[in-house]
């Protein structure tokens, strides 16, 4: 399977940036103000092309739509550095990314510090660049729908304080060249930015990664989706892992078996979207709440079909809440629009849903969780054939679906549906 690691890296972007809500483009900007600086320094094509994606995904590690505001209202924030450990974990697992670990990790490291560490230069410079064009956000972000010509003044001096204490001064001469020219403030607007990313995205980079790699790819961003609340912790891989079983059992051919378990890892992008409060509502969800969630299998599906090569797995990924009765979302598809992998998905997220605790219940038993989606399937909404195989075979759908969760707490009285979907 061949693709475009490239598009990979701005659909993670396109990711992160749902977890701003409104504050959208954090990554983009900062990519963007990285690569001029970079330019301005006289680094090659290749380098360039190595800030703008760190500066993309350098915030990995944010996951809560909280974490995300202090990181953009504050210019120096004291938790900083855990998402900073997270990011580089993340990235470091995977080959095809692990060249951005260190300088994600020490992209908060004042530069007092990080020059007396231990590291290669090229790392040092580059985690220090997108600190410095990180914090330019920062201050940079609330003036976005005003004049922030305005404030460039004001910003361009805030910076040049940190020199030798926060950044490098090489790299804050660099900032003070490009930062002086409108046309840099200019192109962080949405519209000219836009313009921007579109010549970025046409730079090809294919690669045909191993099964393996795929999966760590494909890993990275459920992580990142998974994180986002300690009551969906290790959902998207729970889906995926029964997925995989499912697969295999149902002798489905080997590249299919790869595919649909990287969509089972990917169909919950849409949720960083989904402000904590919602997803962590120990309440019914009210009908406001009920709309936000419904955009998310949209979200996931317009993130995925962006990438060569994997357009099936984002087709699957957008139809995880299609029913076969057409009463789902977001697209009100019919049995005769959803494939075999699309009508598997469905099932393999409302079980492990069921199987994990959620604030407002606990997880069910193997039997219950069958006993539901039995009921669903007899009211057109999931696919009795699927459903029939898992109940065929509920222990190791069960232990599939939870290897990687945390020992669930049971709940014996009777079947709540309520699965925030």
């Amino acid at each position: 399977m061949q693709i475009d690691l490239g598009q990979m890296v701005f659909a993670l972007s396109d990711t992160l940036d749902l977890v701003g809500i409104d504050d959208v483009q954090h990554g983009k900007r900062v990519g963007y103000m990285a690569w001029e600086c970079a330019r301005a320094m006289g680094l090659d094509s290749e380098n360039m092309k190595k800030l703008f994606h760190i500066g993309l995904v350098h915030d990995c590690g944010v996951s809560s739509t909280r974490v995300h505001k202090n990181l953009i209202d504050e210019m120096d924030w004291a938790g900083a550095q855990t998402h900073c450990n997270i990011g580089a974990e993340l990235l470091g697992r995977c080959p095809l990314t692990s060249d951005m670990a260190v300088p994600v990790y020490y992209h908060h490291t004042h530069w007092q510090e990080l020059k007396h560490l231990d590291l290669p230069e090229e790392p040092r410079r580059f985690a220090n660049l997108v600190f410095l064009a990180d914090r330019v956000d920062s201050l940079a972000a609330p003036r976005l729908t005003g004049d922030l010509l305005q404030a460039k003044d004001g910003i361009r001096d805030r910076i040049n304080h940190f020199r030798d204490t926060f950044f490098d001064p090489e790299l804050v001469d660099a900032f003070m060249t490009v930062s002086d020219c409108e046309a840099f403030w200019i192109t962080l607007e949405p519209l000219h930015l836009l313009n921007f990313l579109e010549d970025r995205e046409k730079e090809r980079n294919m690669v045909r990664p191993s099964p393996a790699e795929l999966r760590q790819l494909a890993d990275i961003f459920a992580r990142v989706v998974d994180a986002k609340s300690p009551f969906t912790f290790r959902h998207s891989t729970g889906v995926a892992l029964l997925l995989r079983y499912l697969a295999e059992e149902m002798g489905l051919p080997a590249d299919i078996c790869v595919r649909i378990e990287i969509a089972g890892l990917l169909h919950d992008l849409g949720k960083l979207k989904v402000p904590d409060e919602i997803l962590e509502k120990k309440a019914s969800l009210n009908a406001a709440d009920l709309s936000l969630m419904r955009h998310h299998s949209f979200e996931s599906y317009m993130i995925l079909k962006r990438i060569n090569g994997m357009e099936n797995i984002a087709l699957w990924a957008g139809n995880h809440h299609e029913t076969l009765n057409g009463q789902g979302y977001p697209f009100h598809r019919t049995a005769a629009d959803l494939c075999l992998q699309s009508r598997m998905i469905a099932v393999a997220d409302v079980f492990q849903a069921l199987a994990q605790n959620r604030p407002y219940r606990k997880a069910l038993l193997p039997e219950q969780i069958i006993a539901f989606l039995q009921e669903s399937a007899g009211r057109g909404r999931l696919d009795p054939d699927v459903v029939s195989r898992v109940a065929s075979h509920p222990d190791d759908c069960f232990q599939a679906a939870t290897r990687f969760a945390a020992k669930p707490e049971w709940e014996t009285a009777g079947i709540n549906g309520d699965i925030r979907k």
